[in-house]
């Protein structure tokens, strides 16, 4: 069966991916696929600088603002719907261009990750995350090594439901989900994927721009959105989002705004970096570089690689 042919667009956050996916778009006769995390729920178009009708300049996108705050979605969920867009756009004869930073939803995507029926066990779940109050998510974070340490590398402690759910999956099953996730890529992926990582020579440029962003989500209103947020009370994996939980304390009247707000992007800056380890690790990603004063843009360095590449002949 001939594969899909795809273009995609990573990096790390405030980089430009949007404004360059939309550009390809254009350029090819594409329509985008998003491939963030948080951009999938409604109500959070701030925080997780969900693109404007301005900037999507247009060009139709997929798997943004269609889930609630309140509903948890799986990385499996997601590879379903982000495949559905993909066949669908292929069939109207347009490009499908994947846009967005969630390193692990890009991954399994592309490679074509099966996912494993091993279900859940919700008593399980639920005595992990009362450890986790207590314990902290470190401790759980460290009997996953125990077992699993190429799993446990991966995470972060602020990860806890992946944590929780690759100490399950090896309750249920008695494999480690790296052992799992080892044989799910065996077959074949389906797609001819072309990716470009948007990158900086020099970081600090980049957290420049975070700051940047920060200041204009607070112009544009992110306190009442952090606000609203809380005042929906149950919250499923929306819950992982950067920009509520660094203002919560401000909101809650123990911190000042300023304080907040440096926590803010400072840990917009760390996710960044983790967002760039990950997808460092892929030698298939071009990079392109954002920041040298007199490189070509963006869309152009991509143009000249599709060319070299003979990708869309």
């Amino acid at each position: 069966m001939e594969k899909i042919k795809l273009l995609a667009v990573v990096g790390p956050t405030a980089s430009g991916k949007t404004a360059l996916a939309v550009a390809l778009a254009q350029a090819y006769g594409g329509e985008v696929i998003s491939c963030d995390s948080m951009q999938i729920y409604k109500h959070m178009s701030i925080a997780t600088a969900k693109p404007t009708a301005a900037e999507m300049q247009g060009v139709r996108h997929h798997l943004i603002d269609f889930l609630e705050p309140s509903e948890s979605f799986s990385v499996a969920e997601y590879v379903a719907l982000a495949t559905q867009a993909a066949a669908e756009i292929t069939a109207r004869g347009k490009l499908p261009v994947l846009c967005g930073g969630t390193g692990l939803y890009y991954s399994s995507f592309v490679d074509g990750v099966r996912f494993s029926e091993a279900g859940s066990d919700p008593d399980y779940r639920r005595r992990l995350e009362a450890r986790a109050q207590c314990e902290g998510a470190q401790a759980l974070l460290e009997e996953l090594r125990a077992f699993d340490p190429q799993a446990a590398a991966a995470l972060h402690p602020h990860n806890l439901k992946r944590i929780i759910r690759a100490m399950e999956h090896y309750h249920l099953t008695g494999e480690t989900i790296t052992a799992q996730n080892e044989r799910s890529r065996s077959e074949p992926s389906a797609y001819d994927v072309l990716s470009f990582g948007i990158a900086f020579r020099d970081r600090q440029q980049l957290y420049a721009r975070i700051n940047r962003r920060v200041d204009e989500m607070l112009a544009q209103g992110l306190v009442e959105e952090a606000r609203q947020y809380y005042a929906l009370g149950q919250l499923g994996t929306a819950s992982a989002a950067i920009g509520y939980k660094e203002l919560k304390p401000y909101l809650e009247g123990e911190m000042p705004l300023e304080e907040a707000v440096e926590n803010l992007k400072k840990e917009t800056r760390h996710y960044a970096k983790r967002q760039i380890t990950w997808f460092k690790r892929d030698e298939r990603i071009h990079r392109l570089y954002a920041d040298e004063p007199l490189a070509t843009p963006l869309l152009e360095q991509a143009r000249e690689v599709i060319e070299k590449e003979s990708f869309l002949v």
